[in-house]
């Protein structure tokens, strides 16, 4: 019986440390686990989210899955959104001090991700909470006890403080305040776990020492790594336009990933995926990338979808075909001048270029066409006479129509 118990520990803890870069500590986790099956009381698995963003893309959804994982073996996840903290901004990471966002800026974005999450997490095992419950009761007391907990020298052993410290860039008091909150988040909720990605280390442990400081057992962390975008290079962010949401169309979600670099795709294997990893030795990368934008596909929008969209995909492709739910865009008399319009104003008018110079870029770079001709010049008055076929990349389509 204490050898089938071990046994049960360590599959968990094989499949816990997928993906992860660092566990503090594994014993305690071990420990953790262990008590769980001695006593039946599922661990508390915390992972925070500031709503500084409307969409989640899948650079959130490593953490997600993580957190689907702990349910899937027996425990309790909270997706704390951090509705209070967003409006001071995590400063992970930052070079400067955020903007804050406002009361409604915030309110708009938490009611997406309420939408998103339960595309991942079992609705059953997840509670949602939010640290404005606490913090708008905290009197002024409370925040200076909190605050003396720490030291403003420990705070500057982060790396982002001190070399903004040293080229004299401002730090507020409210992003020193920051990881404190971030801390005492754990200890109101008890957690057993928290989960973050590796520029959340210090944060994290934060929350160990302020449990221990407020009498209770600390934390276990367990760091994951950050996934980079479509890029190769930068972290997936919308601000650096090279993320893939999670509610993008199926059409948008497998096109970008297939554009991937080769050389991050175990990465994204690894992280979005339960698929073996020594799938990939024995195939093309071109196959194993098609494979994994399938699977990506089918785990948000069902087995039927995916195959049907890998299936528009070789034809739209590599039969250089049309797709066949193309969007139409029809344009009013008063858009047009003469009949005609200029080429970066309709791209911006289709949101395929989010600024004249994108459209430009794009455009010098020879990723637009017009009817299968290749445009070159930015300049370009394009006269609608009939309808045509713009392409800006390789996944953005549109036909373009004249209103009667």
């Amino acid at each position: 019986m204490k050898k089938s118990l071990e046994e049960k520990i360590e599959k968990d803890l094989e499949l816990i440390q997928r993906g992860t870069v660092e566990i503090i500590s594994l014993e305690e986790l071990r420990e953790k686990i262990k008590n769980f099956y001695e006593k039946g009381i599922p661990l508390k698995v915390k992972a925070g989210f500031d709503p500084s963003a409307p969409d989640i893309h899948l650079g959130h959804t490593v953490l997600l899955r993580k957190m689907r994982m702990f349910q899937d073996l027996g425990h309790t996840v909270y997706f704390l959104i951090g509705d209070f903290t967003a409006r001071i901004g995590d400063p992970s990471g930052r070079s400067t001090t955020r903007r804050p966002l406002t009361h409604e800026e915030v309110k708009k974005n938490v009611l997406t991700y309420e939408k998103q999450i339960y595309k991942i997490l079992d609705k059953e095992k997840t509670k949602i909470v939010y640290n404005s419950s606490w913090y708008g009761k905290m009197k002024f007391e409370e925040i200076l006890d909190l605050a003396s907990h720490y030291t403003v020298a420990r705070l500057l052993e982060r790396d982002d403080f001190l070399k903004r410290y040293k080229e004299n860039k401002p730090i507020t008091l409210l992003e020193f305040l920051y990881p404190l909150m971030q801390g005492y988040d754990s200890v109101v909720l008890d957690a057993d776990i928290e989960l973050g990605g590796t520029d959340q280390k210090f944060n994290l442990l934060v929350g160990r020492e302020l449990m221990r400081d407020y009498g209770k057992a600390p934390q276990v962390i367990i760091t994951l790594p950050l996934l980079e975008g479509t890029d190769g290079k930068e972290k997936m962010s919308k601000s650096l336009n090279n993320y893939i949401g999670i509610d993008e169309a199926p059409e948008a979600m497998f096109g970008k990933i297939m554009s991937i670099p080769d050389e991050i795709m175990p990465k994204y294997y690894e992280l979005l995926t339960n698929l073996p990893l020594d799938i990939l030795k024995n195939k093309h990368p071109r196959e194993a990338k098609f494979n994994l934008a399938e699977e990506i596909v089918r785990q948000y929008y069902g087995e039927e979808k995916a195959k049907k969209t890998g299936q528009e995909f070789e034809r739209v492709f590599k039969e250089k075909e049309v797709p066949e739910n193309i969007i139409e865009f029809k344009l009013s008399p008063s858009e047009l001048k003469e009949r005609r319009i200029w080429i970066v104003k309709l791209m911006r008018l289709l949101n395929f270029a989010s600024s004249n110079a994108e459209a430009r870029r794009l455009i010098e770079q020879g990723g637009v066409t017009l009817d299968g001709e290749k445009i070159t010049d930015p300049n370009l008055e394009v006269e609608i006479k009939k309808p045509l076929i713009l392409k800006v990349g390789k996944f953005k389509f549109a036909k373009i129509l004249l209103k009667d």
